[in-house]
């Protein structure tokens, strides 16, 4: 499993593929390593209402708090903004055709997810999260 220790840390985590193919079940590899998606409505999260804190799955890092999470009616989990502003990064993705926003852990580059404009106030944004990239530490 990831060390999951340090994961308050913002020290970048650089692992060879074969480390990550290692340590991550065959599914959450293909999520987070190579940006793929988890087929809507699937996912442990889509439908949680449970506090807490929803860190990445390959590093630890926290990601989201229940408090931003909504159901926006996509089949994944949906929250309206990060838990802190350095704690994703978002790049281009021009795959399958279409323009969107990718949105990855800035500390392991792992695969969550992408960003659309259409989510609620206050942000207005819509991060759209694949379940499998996320473990949730729920509030006691």
């Amino acid at each position: 499993m990831p060390d999951e220790t340090n994961g308050d840390t913002k020290e970048k985590i650089v692992k060879s593929d074969a480390e990550w193919r290692q340590e991550l079940d065959p599914e959450t590899y293909h999520i987070t390593r190579e940006a793929g998606t988890e087929r809507a409505f699937t996912g442990k999260y889509a439908y949680t209402k449970d506090p807490g804190v929803y860190t990445c799955t390959c590093c630890g890092q926290p990601l989201f708090d229940s408090d931003t999470k909504y159901e926006s009616g996509s089949g994944w989990p949906s929250f309206y903004q990060p838990i802190d502003a350095d704690a994703v990064e978002t790049h281009e993705d021009r795959a399958y055709g279409m323009v969107r926003t990718e949105v990855v852990c800035s500390r392991c580059d792992a695969h969550l997810g992408h960003v659309f404009p259409d989510g609620p106030e206050p942000t207005g944004l819509r991060f759209c999260m694949n379940s499998a990239s996320l473990n949730l530490k729920k509030k006691d």
